[in-house]
């Protein structure tokens, strides 16, 4: 029984943490930038079949990682520049923009791999004890890499001067162009980090799930409703609304089925967007 307690509470440890991590991308560019990107699921794709490229071409997985930051960092760049950059400031305008790109790369992804499922080996096999309790080594290395991916933002964020220039950025765009600041090329390079985590997000996950074209919608739909739970510019807001959303659909699992935790989620989400939809935590 005390085995099954513990293995039951990493479960739900793992999915609140995967879901920050599913979410982060798409919180940096909504939460930083007041863009909707609806291609957030596809570039999560993206890093899943980057990953199943390499191993399909012989490399180790270790390769993909690399590889996902120069995929989407690429495609990023030039959507930032050639699409995005072009909307700022029209938000319903951005979210169609953005929804007919995720069909677009959705159906690239269908045509180069087919609409069938693909699977990767894990490249971190067996178990770690924990309290007597065996549990999957490459799910705690996968957790001990988004505390220090998180962590590490949230120093960034706090500390550092390129951070400054981005709040001031986002705080008053005029006077931050007016003392010289280069507004544009803050927004790209903030873009493109968002788009970059959510396909590192697709890479580390793919080896776990099964990997197909139109995997991206449901995480689109996770990450809206942590964004919707938690609030957006805050990093408390998205753990906070990863931990909601990952509690309860794992413990609902847990205790009833899988269907009931979806539904819950789904309830919850509506509560808020209807009683409080500024989130739990939001940055005024």
């Amino acid at each position: 029984m005390e085995s099954l307690l513990v293995f039951n509470s990493l479960n739900i440890l793992y999915e609140v943490f995967s879901l920050l991590l599913v979410a982060l991308g798409l919180g940096i560019i909504f939460g930083l930038l007041r863009v909707m990107n609806m291609a957030h699921g596809e570039f999560i794709s993206l890093g899943a079949f980057t990953a199943v490229s390499c191993q399909m071409a012989g490399l180790s997985y270790w390769v993909a990682f690399p590889a996902t930051l120069v995929v989407c960092g690429s495609i990023g760049f030039l959507l930032e520049r050639f699409l995005i950059r072009q909307l700022y400031n029209r938000p319903f305008d951005t979210l169609v923009a953005t929804w007919g790109l995720s069909i677009l790369l959705r159906k690239s992804l269908e045509l180069g791999f087919g609409k069938g499922y693909q699977s990767l080996e894990l490249p971190l096999s067996g178990s770690v004890s924990i309290w007597g309790t065996g549990y999957p080594a490459y799910r705690l290395l996968l957790m001990g890499f988004i505390v220090i991916l998180v962590g590490g933002l949230t120093l960034w964020y706090n500390r550092s001067s390129a951070a400054m220039r981005v709040k001031a950025m986002i705080g008053n765009p005029e006077l931050a162009e007016s003392v010289g600041l280069n507004t544009q090329r803050l927004a790209c390079l903030t873009f493109i980090c968002g788009v970059c985590c959510a396909g590192l997000a697709g890479t580390l996950l793919a080896p776990l799930y099964s990997v197909y074209p139109a995997m991206g919608l449901d995480y689109l739909l996770r990450s809206f409703f942590i964004l919707v739970i938690g609030g957006v510019g805050n990093l408390w807001g998205l753990f906070t609304g990863a931990a909601i959303i990952g509690g309860l659909q794992s413990g609902l699992a847990v205790l009833v089925n899988q269907t009931a935790g979806y539904f819950a989620v789904l309830i919850v989400a509506i509560i808020f967007l209807w009683r409080n939809p500024d989130g739990i935590f939001h940055r005024a």
